[in-house]
């Protein structure tokens, strides 16, 4: 008798138990990385440098600041209410929950170019000092990370499917994580 074993795919180990496609968790994962090093860079400097970064932080919009924590917070619970509802079959009520998501995620980009165009109105840019230069670096990496987002949510609102919902949402909660870690550390503590 000659019996044909048949092979099991390989897994992601670890990564198997987590929600999504364990690739994103690997995209995840590297884009923490980077942000904890910028961070960390920023924590650096904030010691070498207090009183300027003191002073510079006393220049940024802390309002601004704190509405778009609320709006991302907001859209991440818009996109935690999508993954519930694509995951018991009620695609349409999933699909406005990322609509939601996006837009609230636009409102964040809306927000966050007008505080880029007040400072540039000010003369300060990305040059300005050590302060701006890891400002304009770190919320201009997470605010590219908020457009990504908005396009994978969108692509996933065209055709909600549960890994997929699933997977696009765990990208949106890291962009979430990394704006409610960053907006204090950049925008409030002294």
């Amino acid at each position: 008798m000659n019996e044909q074993v048949k092979e099991q795919p390989a897994g992601w180990g670890a990564l198997d138990d987590l929600p999504g496609n364990p690739i994103m968790w690997v995209l995840i994962v590297s884009e923490l990385l980077v942000f904890g090093a910028f961070f960390i860079s920023f924590a650096i400097t904030r010691f070498l440098e207090p009183e300027m970064f003191f002073q510079s932080q006393g220049m940024l919009d802390q309002m601004t600041g704190g509405i778009n924590t609320i709006v991302l917070v907001t859209s991440g619970y818009c996109a935690a209410l999508a993954t519930s509802a694509v995951k018991v079959g009620a695609s349409q009520k999933c699909r406005l929950f990322l609509i939601a998501a996006i837009g609230l995620g636009g409102v964040f980009c809306v927000l966050k170019l007008r505080e880029y165009g007040a400072k540039a109105d000010q003369g300060i840019h990305i040059e300005t000092n050590d302060f701006f230069t890891l400002f304009y670096l770190m919320t201009g990496f997470h605010f590219l990370h908020v457009i990504f987002g908005v396009v994978l949510l969108g692509i996933a609102a065209f055709k909600p499917k549960v890994d997929s919902v699933v997977t696009v949402c765990a990208f949106w909660h890291m962009v979430d994580l990394v704006w409610v870690l960053l907006f204090p550390l950049v925008y409030l503590v002294r």
